[in-house]
């Protein structure tokens, strides 16, 4: 049996940054690595910036990365993150775009 797609990949892909943008602890991330665009950071720099638990920082990066915002590049024991610039300016273009109508 077909299955009937009532979503555009278009409206698919605004669910998935809006999701990414939906806890104050991802924009604080989202911010703090847009402001460092011309360098990657480690999440320890950002745990010392925020009053959570390092796991919980944890997996706000992993959703992050799930929604494509961020890239993570591992060096054991650390794990530096940046913004996925490709896919940060697809969220631009689109959310924009969305807002605009």
């Amino acid at each position: 049996m077909k299955k009937t797609k009532y979503y555009t990949q278009e409206q698919e892909k605004i669910a998935r940054y809006g999701k990414a943008f939906s806890h104050p602890v991802r924009v604080f991330i989202l911010d703090f690595l847009a402001n460092n665009l011309d360098k990657c950071c480690y999440s320890g720099d950002m745990a010392e910036e925020l009053p959570i638990a390092r796991s919980t920082l944890s997996e706000h990066l992993k959703e992050l990365k799930k929604a494509g915002l961020i890239q993570g590049e591992i060096t054991a024991p650390y794990i530096k993150y940046c913004i996925n610039r490709e896919n940060w300016e697809e969220a631009k273009s689109l959310i924009a775009k969305f807002l605009a109508r």
